[in-house]
């Protein structure tokens, strides 16, 4: 049975590596993902809405992804908030269906996605550590009050650490998947 600071160390742990993947998924890369559109919200009427509770986005051909809203009246709507994002995509529109066409990303692009896919990996691995030095603090403290035995301590302490190296190994292996697939063409 795992200690409760152990148990906690855990459990944080996995949702910033679960932050650090949902961070990946938003960002853009070379091909197109409807993921991209999670953060997009759309004025319908009145209420600030996800693209994709007003429509069906999927993927269509190489690089295009395809937005076919239910109700046909909010697909200015759709392409204004698609513009007034920080994708950098034109939407086009036939009334019916928009479609996004990604070009093919430059090096230049790519290498600047990769960089900021580094700023998010490394961010994850530093609330790592700070979660290592909050639960090593606290098992510290456990000790120096008497709680906790000597050689318990010691033991808590090797299975923090060994938490912390596989999550950051996890975050490790994200981004290099994300670099992967952010160089691909």
């Amino acid at each position: 049975m795992k200690h409760p600071v152990v148990k906690e160390t855990e459990e944080r742990m996995k949702k910033t590596l679960s932050a650090v993947e949902d961070e990946f998924k938003k960002m853009r890369t070379g091909r197109p993902s409807p993921a991209v559109l999670e953060e997009i919200k759309v004025d319908y009427y009145g209420t600030p809405t996800p693209i994709n509770q007003l429509a069906t986005v999927s993927v269509s051909e190489e690089r295009t992804l395809l937005i076919k809203p239910w109700d046909k009246s909010v697909i200015n709507s759709i392409e204004k908030a698609i513009m007034a994002s920080d994708l950098g995509l034109n939407p086009q529109s036939d009334g019916n269906v928009i479609r996004l066409v990604f070009p093919t990303p430059t090096t230049e692009q790519r290498e600047k996605w990769v960089k900021k896919a580094k700023e998010i990996a490394e961010n994850g691995k530093v609330a790592i550590r700070n979660i290592r030095r909050d639960s090593m603090k606290k098992v510290k403290e456990m000790k120096n009050d008497g709680e906790l035995p000597a050689d318990d301590a010691k033991r808590l302490e090797d299975e923090i650490q060994k938490l912390t190296d596989n999550y950051i190994e996890k975050i490790d292996e994200a981004f290099e998947k994300k670099k992967k697939e952010i160089m691909e063409f």
